[in-house]
């Protein structure tokens, strides 16, 4: 056992519980996971303002705006001010009945920066910058109709 508990600690697995006589060892499955959302290529058009584009390894390609994306931030917050109204990811807010509209700045991302190798991060006109962006989540909310269509099917 301690043969076997040294060859996972070399590996950085070194994380295990004993049980009596018997040891279980706690493994993080990262490494077996296949990454599903993996972008094959990303532009973030900041000085068109046009948003974000993806092409993913399997061929498919999205478009973000960067009013979508505001709307869509994955931030504790915004997914708390979502949840409140049922709105989903990218929906944008709907005003309160009998509310007068207000005139709002058109949404843009003023930077933008890679968080690790799972997600981007963008800082917005409006001063929000909190939401992380990963792929998976940019992948399972690609607003484009196939992809709209099989949400909703």
């Amino acid at each position: 056992m301690r043969k076997l508990g040294r060859i996972w600690r070399s590996r950085g697995l070194d994380k295990f519980l004993r049980v009596g006589r018997t040891a279980q060892f706690l493994v993080c499955d990262t490494e077996f996971m296949v990454a599903v959302a993996d972008p094959k290529s990303v532009k973030v058009n900041l000085s068109t303002g046009t948003g974000l584009d993806i092409k993913w390894k399997d061929g498919h390609q999205s478009h973000y705006s960067f009013p979508f994306l505001r709307d869509a931030c994955p931030c504790a917050l915004c997914d708390e001010e979502r949840s409140k109204t049922h709105q989903q990811p990218g929906e944008p807010a709907k005003p309160a009945p009998g509310a007068l509209p207000m005139f709002k700045p058109a949404v843009k991302a003023t930077s933008a920066e890679g968080v690790g190798k799972y997600a981007i991060k963008f800082h917005f006109n409006d001063g929000h910058e909190l939401g992380i962006y990963s792929w998976q989540f940019l992948r399972d909310w690609c607003p484009c109709v196939e992809c709209k269509a099989a949400r909703h099917g």
